[in-house]
């Protein structure tokens, strides 16, 4: 067996296995790679406007962006926290509001007695949503990795990308080189795009629920913002406890919440992604939910919120590697000489 294919074998016989065993070392390595292309892609811009080296660019936006954080937090950490503390202490009243509005109606009795809440966070569905969040160093640990990982993945891309490359057979070399700056490209351009999204969202949603008059806007636009990370699913999320809150408020505010989200979102979904996405990964949105399903289910929270990037990455590999290198590769000459006339071009 030649050694390109060897190699080939091995590489994906690794990736396989590591999902299938340790899932959640998979995805913080990829959230690693995720923040790399977030820091380079920042770095890139300082260093265009400063002309300075793009490892101290880097550094000087993680910089920038630490004090920024500090900053928001600085002025705004009071009112975040007053909000957040209203917000989680107004949510069971407003469920327990709904519960009883819906225990009116015969059917709404039936669905609510056949319901299971409990079932949500345990059993085999609650130790699926949290295996991928929770490791030996728990959630904080992970997020202090995939720092470390994207801050020294971002400042010396050339070294990893070098030592991936090398686990390949010299002929498949160049071309592994290629591929991997194809991901990097593909995993930068989604997520300047989808950063850009999420700020959006964040302030539209904000500001329409504070122009009609609905509590704790701030709070409510900061979540919607978060949420838009993960596509499709993010969204219904996010709109949840502003409907519940607003059923407390009556139905007119009920109806306007809904109509400042449904707005927000089609905006999105049709001007706002669309314009900032330059070079857009253009994903099917049935191929975005079933990706969402499929990653939600084996690998919990953090696969659902990753489940975008790992699609658009592994379309660009399938596109590249199997339509491009194998479907669309020419015959050999001695091959192609023995096929049939109307064949030599299939």
């Amino acid at each position: 067996m030649p050694r390109w294919k060897i190699s080939i074998a091995v590489a994906a016989v690794v990736v396989l296995l590591l999902f299938i065993l340790v899932p959640s070392v998979a995805l913080v390595l990829f959230s690693g790679l995720l923040m790399a292309a977030f820091l380079n892609g920042g770095g890139g811009l300082v260093e265009r406007a400063t002309k300075i080296p793009r490892g101290w660019s880097i550094g000087l936006f993680t910089l920038l962006l630490l004090l920024a954080i500090a900053g928001v937090f600085t002025l705004a950490a009071t009112s975040i926290a007053a909000q957040f503390n209203e917000l989680a202490s107004q949510i069971p009243g407003a469920i327990e509001n709904l519960r009883s509005r819906l225990e009116e109606y015969e059917w709404a009795n039936r669905a609510l007695d056949r319901a299971n809440p409990a079932g949500l966070i345990s059993g085999e569905g609650g130790r699926a949503a949290t295996s991928a969040v929770t490791s030996t160093f728990g959630a904080l640990g992970n997020f202090v990795i995939i720092a470390f990982i994207g801050i020294y993945v971002a400042v010396t891309p050339a070294i990893y990308r070098k030592g991936a490359v090398e686990l390949f057979a010299p002929s498949l070399r160049p071309r592994t080189d290629e591929i991997l700056k194809k991901c990097a490209r593909t995993l930068k351009s989604w997520l300047a795009a989808q950063l850009i999204s999420m700020t959006v969202v964040g302030v539209l949603t904000g500001i329409g629920l504070l122009l009609i008059g609905m509590p704790l806007a701030f709070i409510l636009g900061i979540i919607a913002g978060l949420l838009a990370f993960i596509p499709n699913i993010g969204p219904v999320l996010a709109v949840a406890p502003a409907l519940l809150l607003a059923f407390g408020e009556g139905p007119s505010m009920l109806l306007w919440v809904a109509a400042v989200y449904l707005s927000v979102q089609t905006l999105e979904s049709y001007v706002i992604t669309p314009l900032v996405q330059q070079e857009r990964v253009d994903l099917s949105p049935a191929l975005v939910i079933a990706a969402q399903l499929l990653f939600g289910v084996l690998f919990g929270l953090l696969g659902l919120a990753l489940a975008m990037p790992l699609v658009a990455v592994g379309r660009m590999l399938i596109k590249e590697l199997y339509v491009h290198d194998y479907l669309e590769r020419e015959p050999p000459r001695e091959m192609a000489l023995q096929l049939p006339e109307g064949q030599r071009h299939e």
